[in-house]
């Protein structure tokens, strides 16, 4: 009976530890497999930054002045220029922004994110996830854009189509705070606006 007893104690045993085993590979794998997906997705994102992005149209030469008089930008979303002495808040906004306070964001090295009010719906939503992950990031509606999506830092810009495609991260990783800034670590927030 003992030997029975003995028996059954080591099954239980070997069941207990199997179980642990089997529970401690799923949540390492729960773990270890999306750090290395976004770890691969970041350093092809690096990559792409790093060796230059198609597409990515440059404005040399721009003013840097505070104005409180209205500014005709030549590109509808502006890459730089004479802007208001007040910011926008970096984030999401639903609504259109001030293009002289956006500007004055670039200035702080933010990357403005404009899209066509008629985009659709998910690719908005990933958009702000996208804004919303990076402080020095403003999204807005714009209207009369060139491209469904436009991206700004000062003095650069690039229109893409989809928010799916890969030059939308490369864009920030390359220009947010970028070498380009006029003012890198200015801030991006205690400005204008309440992001939505």
């Amino acid at each position: 009976m003992r030997s029975r007893q003995r028996r059954a104690q080591r099954r239980r045993s070997i069941a207990v530890i199997a179980g642990a085993a089997v529970l401690s590979c799923a949540v390492v794998a729960a773990v270890v497999v999306p750090l290395a997906r976004e770890h691969r997705q970041q350093s092809q994102a690096a990559a792409a930054a790093a060796r230059g992005i198609d597409g990515v149209q440059t404005f040399p030469g721009l003013s840097r002045e505070h104005v409180t008089s209205a500014v005709s930008y030549p590109q509808v979303l502006p890459v730089g220029g004479d802007h208001a002495p007040v910011w926008t808040n970096c984030g999401a906004y639903e609504q259109s922004v001030p293009a002289t306070q956006g500007v004055h964001s670039l200035e702080h090295g933010a990357v403005w994110i404009g899209y066509r009010p008629d985009l659709d719906r998910a690719q908005v939503q990933e958009l702000t996830a996208l804004a919303q992950a990076n402080s020095y990031v403003l999204l807005s509606p714009v209207a009369d854009l060139p491209s469904p999506i436009s991206l700004s830092a000062w003095g650069v810009q690039l229109n893409l189509d989809d928010a799916a495609d890969p030059r939308l991260i490369a864009f920030i990783r390359r220009y947010q705070q970028g070498p380009q800034t006029p003012e890198p670590g200015a801030p991006c927030t205690g400005g204008a606006g309440a992001v939505a």
